[in-house]
């Protein structure tokens, strides 16, 4: 899976996936009482005004970025209509040909695990029929229950060619409270990238493995640090502008030959038609005003890094 994201990468000359993480503030007032005028005042309206805002918002950009990152929980929020538009963005995401990362954060041990790695990346068979329940390219796990809560996700990845990104230095201002404390000398995440990079050996294509890490783009120290703890590890790189990360930030997460990380950008696409550089666009202009942000991240990232 690692090589066919680095393919898409190179051919979009764009080291960036674009977030789908749709809050019910992103979406045009006009889009939503469309959708309650013809479903009522029901979760289905949720439903289907989320598919429609990320249908336009994948129809502006795919032919810019290589991939997309639907977050979970923005949908699941709202139960079972919640999922069924989960589901039915990633299926269009793939028909335009993108890859999709599930921001899922699962983990746990044993059968459950398992049961979370069949569901986001696995099939599932019902009778004498197979099924992929999400079917996501690659999906994000959480580490803190160890191997036995990783290992599931490591060998759906291999039998079915898809691949993780363990969380080790997440984005957010709290992070550090368990990720930055010592032991042996060494920070938490550190060791955890460690152990990303030893799990990664059975899955590696090339130079890089099918088991990536997350790395926040507001930790930029980090990013260097962790690029040469984790050398065969791609990394997917949060917290690139809304949540202060810069471009200049962006390079010590690149390798030699500017390959080795993806950089994740959400609110900052999705709702950039409520940024005032992009105001113009208006509300119903919300996808065009998204792909004139992708073209500035790509700029800004260029200028930066190299790309």
């Amino acid at each position: 899976m690692i090589e066919r994201l680095i393919e898409k990468i190179k051919e979009k000359n764009a080291p960036i996936v674009v977030g789908l993480d749709p809050q019910l503030s992103f979406l045009p007032e006009k889009l939503m009482k469309d959708n309650f005028s013809e479903y009522g005042d029901t979760p289905e309206a949720i439903c289907h005004a989320l598919i429609h805002f990320n249908n336009r918002i994948v129809d502006a950009v795919a032919d810019l970025v290589p991939a997309v990152k639907p977050q979970i929980a923005m949908y699941e929020q709202f139960g079972l209509s919640g999922l069924a538009a989960y589901r039915e963005t990633i299926r269009y995401c793939k028909e335009k040909g993108l890859i999709v990362i599930g921001d899922v954060k699962r983990g746990d041990i044993g059968s459950t695990s398992a049961a979370y790695a069949t569901a986001h990346l696995g099939k599932i068979r019902v009778g004498y029929e197979t099924y992929a329940p999400f079917d996501e390219d690659l999906a994000t796990v959480n580490p803190y229950l160890g191997s036995d809560g990783v290992q599931p996700f490591i060998d759906v990845c291999k039998k079915e060619d898809k691949g993780i990104f363990v969380l080790v230095k997440t984005s957010n201002p709290s992070s550090g409270e368990f990720q930055d404390l010592l032991f042996d000398g060494k920070p938490l995440y550190q060791i955890v990238g460690e152990k990303v990079e030893e799990w990664g050996e059975r899955l590696r294509h090339g130079n890089y493995s099918d088991v990536g890490a997350v790395v926040g783009a507001t930790y930029p120290e980090v990013g260097k640090v962790m690029r040469e703890v984790m050398p065969h590890t791609f990394i997917l790189v949060p917290g690139y502008g809304a949540q202060g990360g810069t471009a200049e930030d962006l390079k010590y997460y690149f390798d030699k030959d500017g390959l080795g990380a993806i950089v994740n950008s959400s609110r900052g696409i999705i709702a950039a038609y409520k940024n005032e550089k992009y105001a113009s666009y208006g509300a119903e202009g919300f996808a065009d005003a998204a792909r004139a942000a992708v073209l500035d991240m790509k700029e800004d990232i260029a200028k930066a890094t190299g790309w």
